[in-house]
């Protein structure tokens, strides 16, 4: 057994603990759900928004099938 009782430092703003991780990668989850929502509600709103030649307005690109 040591006597040391010397203690390793980190970096401000960085962690190294199992549970901050679990907690950091929740966050980043719920962020993501409560912004999927707000794009979802404001498609739907918008959804019967047409353009002169008749294609929607307000569409969401990257997420319409691969032509």
């Amino acid at each position: 057994m040591s006597n040391d009782s010397v203690t390793r430092l980190i970096q401000p703003g960085t962690f190294d603990d199992q549970l901050t991780e679990v907690l950091r990668s929740g966050a980043y989850a719920l962020l993501a759900q409560a912004i999927e929502a707000e794009v979802a509600d404001f498609l739907g709103r918008y959804a019967d928004l047409k353009t002169s030649q008749g294609h929607r307005r307000i569409v969401r690109h990257g997420h319409l099938p691969e032509r």
